[in-house]
């Protein structure tokens, strides 16, 4: 069974067992997260699409940590003009494990 979630702006196709790197979520690691806004559920004949959501559907998931990804490097050069600029930026991420998919 697989479903079509929505967090952080994103959308995700899901399966039980799936481990993801989503937008940072409030939660603390090892707790339980509930999707609400989930689009599609799709089970083999038995596939149900949200008009936009589908009703009563959620998918349940448990939070493995939070963290930071890589460090990106943006630089702004203007040349002939002495002009040199660096910034650092590290995304805060969350990582979930899909425990289970509802209707």
């Amino acid at each position: 069974m697989k479903a079509v979630i929505v967090t952080g702006g994103k959308q995700y196709t899901v399966s039980e067992g799936d481990v993801l790197y989503i937008e940072k979520l409030n939660a603390e690691a090892e707790s339980a997260v509930k999707f609400d806004q989930v689009l599609a559920v799709l089970d083999g004949e038995n596939t149900k699409i949200g008009t936009p959501v589908v009703e009563g559907a959620a998918v349940e998931a448990k939070v493995v940590k939070n963290g930071k990804g890589k460090k990106l490097d943006i630089i702004r050069y203007k040349a002939k003009k002495n002009e040199k600029r660096h910034i650092g930026h590290r995304q805060p991420y969350t990582k979930v494990e899909i425990t289970k998919i509802a209707l």
